[in-house]
């Protein structure tokens, strides 16, 4: 961890995602924040209630997800649509496909993005080169082996809908893909072979969980931490802010389709040393691995429903910046 931090200035621009659980229609949706560091500030450049949003199929957790990066483009996920901007977050195209549901995270790698469908409990692949959707892999524990099964997207022969895993989250590199849910109890890698294998255990209610370095790093959304485990047995827990009950809006609210404050979701590795994580109602926090400190939160809704979903780097020039 060589990467000595002098001041907030240090930690670059982040976009997050949002989505407002429990919205009802005629309600925003989430939306598309800026976040920067440097300067302080936080710009909203979408709000989901100004979209074309299909009601169909969308379930109550609703808004914009997971954000990646290609050639020069953002991709956001919704619920069961996957999205392309450019820069300005002019929308440029968007793609449906009949096996993605209820999608989480999304990652790039090469000339594929990987999607959670977590509503089938599987990954879809999207072909960059092609702009089209070209292979799926349905994922099952069955008594206690993991099975992986290709099917073709563009078929009618796929996987019923059922999310007995909730898979929220992939990560695929040179390496190669491994994914975590909420309740798959750890992060399963695909092997040579079309193989399942798991890589570590870890508890249920976790979301964006990945390996790092020598250990893991996950939201333990049931506990309210993100936590940091190492193999030798080391770990640093850190919770997420929470604030005065007079300060949250909607907070008397009795369904359990809200989010309640606390809710760990959304994460990126900054470097060796920084994580940045989203929590309810929505904040953005760069937590400090190695001195365990809290380098940097914000808050930019009291909005108990408001939940950050998907957190990155932000490439690119910060608009309206110098």
């Amino acid at each position: 961890m060589n990467h000595p931090i002098q001041s907030v200035s240090d930690i670059p621009p982040l976009i997050a995602t949002s989505v407002v659980r429990g919205s009802e229609q005629g309600q925003s949706h989430g939306g598309v924040y800026i976040v920067d560091p440097a300067s302080q500030t936080v710009q909203q450049m979408l709000d989901w209630d100004t979209a074309d949003i299909d009601w169909s199929g969308r379930g109550w957790d609703r808004g914009l997800r997971g954000v990646t990066f290609h050639d020069g483009e953002l991709y956001i996920a919704a619920s069961d649509e996957l999205f392309v901007y450019d820069q300005q977050f002019v929308q440029q195209r968007s793609f449906r496909n009949a096996y993605l549901k209820h999608c989480h995270e999304i990652c790039v790698h090469k000339d594929k993005l990987y999607l959670t469908s977590t509503g089938f409990d599987s990954i879809l692949a999207f072909d960059l080169n092609e702009q089209d959707f070209s292979w799926g892999m349905h994922i099952a524990k069955i008594n206690g082996v993991w099975h992986a099964h290709r099917f073709d997207p563009k078929s009618n022969t796929g996987p019923s809908a059922k999310n007995r895993l909730h898979i929220n989250n992939i990560h695929c590199d040179d390496d190669g893909l491994s994914f975590a849910g909420l309740r798959s109890k750890g992060i399963i890698s695909l092997a040579p072979g079309g193989t399942l294998m798991e890589q570590v255990q870890l508890p249920e209610g976790i979301h964006n969980a990945r390996l790092i370095r020598d250990g893991v790093l996950f939201n333990d959304t049931a506990a309210n931490y993100l936590r940091f485990a190492t193999r030798d047995g080391e770990e640093r827990r850190f919770a997420f802010p929470t604030y005065a009950e007079r300060e949250l809006e909607f907070a008397a609210v009795d369904d359990s389709k809200i989010a309640r404050q606390g809710f760990g979701r959304g994460l990126c590795v900054i470097n060796e040393r920084l994580v940045a994580v989203g929590s309810s109602p929505s904040t953005v926090s760069v937590f400090d691995l190695k001195s365990g400190a809290t380098v940097f939160s914000v808050n930019f809704s009291m909005d108990i429903r408001n939940a950050i979903h998907g957190l990155e780097v932000w490439p690119y020039a910060v608009p309206g910046g110098a």
